[in-house]
């Protein structure tokens, strides 16, 4: 009994939240080692559909990096990256759109739906929203096929939302001549977030968050004001890595979303621990 008790207590606490952000938009990043890890994606996948359940709208945007790699590899095709961005020649980009639209994007929705959830593959081989042209390499180089995202059709998306349907994104864009690009899955997070205006944007990475001590778990920082980020980032506390990730956080909230939240989807059921319960797990960003 006391058992069951608990689990009441738990549904009451996420009760406020769920009433809080019942009809509001949250796009959740899914990429890097937690498309490798199976029982880790199934729970992420899982949280995803009960926040359908209980009234938010969930949105998925995903990457595929090292997939991408691996499918490179066995085509005899060696990767190469110019600070951190994917060189993609023509050979590398049907390398890259076979595993996000051909595989990783089909795969997500098949699992949702096999969980019990209603899911939609939006890609360039059904219904592409995301729109863009060539990334001009600020430094000059040529990174050949690799694109910026310049508009999101929200209408799409938020369509299959009012239809209870969660919108599965890979990071792939066309310009307007149909051209296909390979873009960076956290940019390409950041432009439907900006564009559906939504209240949350999650990151799901292999860290807890944002730690004064980044090699202690420990020392994480459960929330941050913008201010205090890049107080932060000058004072030398968050460094290395997590630099682009937290000023890809301000500036997003920049432009319009509410919260920005970076959490280990490793953590089983770490997205609804995060957004469900009044300590959470990872670092909330906010304005």
């Amino acid at each position: 009994m006391d058992q069951a008790i608990a689990k009441a207590d738990a549904l009451i606490e996420a009760m406020g939240w769920i009433r809080r952000f019942r009809g509001k938009t949250t796009v959740i990043k899914l990429g890097g080692s937690l498309l490798e890890d199976r029982e880790a994606l199934q729970h992420l996948l899982l949280d995803v559909i009960f926040m359908e359940t209980v009234g938010l709208r969930p949105v998925v945007v995903h990457g595929g990096g090292k997939a991408i790699t691996e499918a490179m590899a066995k085509a005899g095709i060696e990767a190469h990256f110019i600070r951190g961005r994917r060189v993609t020649d023509e050979k590398s980009l049907e390398v890259v759109e076979q595993v996000l639209a051909g595989e990783l994007n089909v795969e997500l929705t098949e699992m949702m739906e096999r969980f019990g959830g209603r899911a939609v593959n939006l890609s360039p081989r059904t219904t592409c929203v995301l729109k863009g042209k060539k990334l001009i390499d600020p430094e000059g180089d040529d990174l050949g096929f690799v694109g910026e995202v310049t508009e999101v059709d929200r209408d799409v998306i938020e369509s299959l939302a009012y239809t209870d349907q969660v919108a599965v994104i890979p990071s792939l864009c066309t310009d307007d001549k149909g051209q296909l690009y390979n873009v960076n899955a956290d940019t390409a997070a950041m432009a439907v977030a900006q564009s559906l205006g939504a209240d949350k944007l999650v990151f799901l990475s292999d860290v807890n968050g944002v730690r004064r001590d980044p090699e202690d778990p420990q020392t994480i920082i459960p929330a941050l004001s913008a201010d205090e980020a890049r107080q932060l980032i000058a004072d030398g506390v968050i460094k290395s890595g997590m630099i682009p990730k937290v000023e890809a956080c301000l500036e997003t909230l920049g432009r319009g979303v509410q919260k920005v939240h970076i959490i280990d989807g490793r953590l089983r059921h770490s997205l609804l621990l995060e957004i469900f319960t009044t300590d959470g797990v990872g670092t909330e960003i906010h304005p």
